[in-house]
């Protein structure tokens, strides 16, 4: 069982940036591919971004491509998603999420999610 505690949320201008941690414990950390994940209020949880088990691969959705970046750091189990040029439509609860096992980047979710964090974007 992964356990996933995200943090770094908070209120930044628009054009500001953010970084997200995602602390996991309980499982082999360096086995996962990662995902971040948004719900922003009355919308559904959308993909953000991936990467794989190994760390060689990332996906993007189209709308934060260029302006985001996931990484992976195996020997503190954490992942981040770096934030730039942030705009107010980014604001949302963001979460992690872990996949199964050797997986690989892509835009399905994974059966561990974190408690989410609240990013907000003032304009």
């Amino acid at each position: 069982q992964v356990q996933l505690v995200e943090s770094g949320g908070g209120l930044v201008q628009a054009g500001g940036s953010l970084r997200l941690s995602c602390a996991a414990s309980g499982g082999t950390f360096s086995y996962y591919a990662m995902g971040w994940f948004r719900q922003a209020p009355g919308k559904e949880r959308e993909f953000v971004a991936a990467i794989s088990w190994s760390g060689a691969s990332t996906a993007y959705a189209d709308s934060v491509k260029g302006r985001f970046t996931i990484s992976k750091d195996n020997a503190k189990s954490t992942v981040n998603l770096q934030m730039n040029s942030l705009k107010p439509e980014d604001t949302a609860v963001y979460y992690c999420n872990a996949k199964q096992p050797f997986g690989a980047a892509t835009t399905a979710s994974g059966p561990y999610w974190g408690q989410g964090t609240q990013v907000t974007v003032s304009s």
